[in-house]
């Protein structure tokens, strides 16, 4: 049976959501797949053959041999995200021969689990469903803070000192709805040829001294959302035109995009299907 359930995690802990290879090796760097992968090993993972001990010599360490011995649980994402993204609603599937009652795994993975993942849902779904191929659109929210002082429970969080007009930011967000060229807002290291994307809600909302820019797509590019943030605070910045956004985006030139920001405002909202 195969089975997709919804990932929570606070990104900063981790190199990423997803296991890294480099020349065929895995880079040994925690991520929120590893995490999931051997929590949910661990709980419903199919135990290859028992080993012979009986001449196994008085001291070795078994508890070692018993997770080896358990054959891994594989898990597909619906996409990645970079080091210090969060998620709310990261989508991931795995198969599995065995009956899982929804409620006792989410409880006992969660207690396996690192404070700073969790699962909130799981369900059987179609052989035919798959987690990143399946997915019809995604929506991310940025968030930051627009105050000169800082405070002692801002974290992490981007502060922005100067004022941000928000119907200004607005203004320059509308010329990135339906498919465009995002080459300007992809990061010069990424592999992926494909640069077209098409997106569907593109707002910006403040409430308090909190801006929260809402970005949703069928598909982002690497580093995407976090270089339209970094644009908008340049338009701000400089008081440059809302047109700028369009030129930057017709360029097809990532220098001519700004900043990168902070990956610890972007939040994975939702993956629909």
């Amino acid at each position: 049976m195969r089975y997709a359930l919804n990932v929570q995690y606070r990104g900063k802990n981790y190199a990423g959501s997803q296991i890294q290879f480099e020349g065929g090796k895995q880079i040994m760097q925690p991520t929120i797949q590893g995490e999931l992968e051997k929590a949910i090993s661990t709980l419903i993972g199919v135990r290859r053959a028992e080993p012979d001990r009986s001449n196994t010599p008085e001291g070795t360490d078994t508890k070692t041999e018993d997770a080896n011995n358990i054959r891994p649980i594989k898990t597909i994402f619906s996409g990645r995200t970079d080091r210090g993204v969060n998620s709310l609603g990261q989508v991931a599937h795995f198969d599995c021969d065995k009956e899982i009652v929804a409620s006792d795994f989410i409880y006992h993975v969660n207690e396996i689990l690192p404070e700073d993942i969790s699962v909130s849902d799981l369900r059987i779904v179609p052989q035919s469903f798959h987690a990143q191929k399946s997915a019809k659109a995604r929506y991310y929210r940025y968030e930051l803070i627009n105050r000169r002082y800082k405070q002692a429970f801002d974290g992490d969080i981007l502060r922005v000192k100067f004022d941000l007009d928000i119907e200004r930011m607005q203004c320059a967000l509308n010329f990135l709805f339906g498919e465009h060229d995002f080459s300007s807002f992809k990061s010069s290291g990424t592999l992926n040829p494909s640069k077209v994307c098409f997106i569907s809600r593109a707002e910006v909302e403040k409430q308090g001294d909190r801006v929260f820019i809402h970005l949703e797509g069928n598909r982002f590019l690497y580093n995407m959302v976090r270089t339209i943030v970094g644009t908008l605070l340049e338009i701000e910045g400089h008081k440059l035109p809302v047109e700028h956004m369009k030129n930057v985006l017709e360029a097809k030139d990532r220098r001519k995009a700004g900043q990168t920001v902070s990956p610890y405002g972007l939040t994975l909202m939702k993956v629909e299907y």
